[in-house]
């Protein structure tokens, strides 16, 4: 399928042409990018992280080595409604080619998965991931992301409700004099004094859990598992019955 449409929201030559070639490869080490694309490997390394920071792909790190994927194709929509491209010709296009990129992303991707986000950008992506699923579950969410990121939160949550995807979240016990009343399609709860600390999240998400550290700096880590995503909606569970307080 052609990714030309990227280019339109300003994608370098360099980076439609890696992008496209972690489509077609999947999960891939710089020697199979490099293969794929005939692009040299110091530049290659620049584009992935120029790639990385708008939250396009993302990367782990096996047996000290690195391996690269592209994040889930809505991020490219939410892309252009966050930026308010006057591009309704291309999202219309993108969005017809969408259904077909989702389908070979999902067969490239290993059984249990792990992916690794940096940076704003890389917060942004996994977000738009959440939509994709019915319901998020919510440890310790302090309001980091509709305070610090408000204009991507208000787009993002306008998108969420429309959806119909549904929150339930054990908040911070200092949000408590703060929020004095759930968003639409929210459940709160909130946690112990003893629960707070450094800005750190879980949200289980289908079968996904992402850790997110939303401080001076972002990064999540997401690991994608049926077990380990159930053993964590049995956490929020007996938090939400026995230790959280409304």
């Amino acid at each position: 399928m052609s990714l030309e449409v990227l280019r339109k929201i300003g994608l370098s030559e360099g980076e439609i042409k890696i992008y496209s070639a972690l489509v077609d490869l999947g999960m891939s080490p710089i020697s199979k990018i490099h293969e794929k694309t005939g692009i040299e490997r110091r530049n290659i390394y620049d584009i992935l992280n120029k790639l990385i920071e708008k939250g396009m792909i993302t990367y782990i790190t096996e047996n000290k080595k690195r391996f690269f994927q592209i994040t889930h194709p809505n991020k490219v929509l939410g892309y252009i409604e966050e930026k308010k491209f006057r591009l309704d010709k291309t999202k219309e296009e993108l969005a017809k080619e969408i259904p077909a990129l989702i389908e070979k992303f999902n067969f490239k991707k290993q059984h249990i998965n792990a992916e690794v986000f940096r940076g704003k950008e890389g917060i942004k992506a996994v977000w738009e991931d959440m939509l994709n699923y019915k319901i998020t579950y919510w440890i310790g969410a302090g309001r980091y992301v509709p305070k610090n990121l408000p204009y991507f939160f208000n787009n993002w949550n306008r998108r969420r409700i429309k959806l119909k995807v549904e929150w339930r979240n054990l908040l911070r016990s200092e949000l408590k004099t703060e929020v004095k009343e759930p968003m639409k399609l929210e459940q709160i709860r909130f946690l112990p004094k003893e629960f707070s600390g450094s800005p750190t999240v879980i949200a289980i998400f289908g079968n996904k859990v992402a850790n997110m550290l939303l401080g001076e700096n972002y990064f999540a880590f997401v690991i994608e598992s049926d077990e380990l995503a159930q053993n964590y909606r049995l956490y929020h569970k007996y938090l939400w019955d026995n230790v959280a307080l409304k």
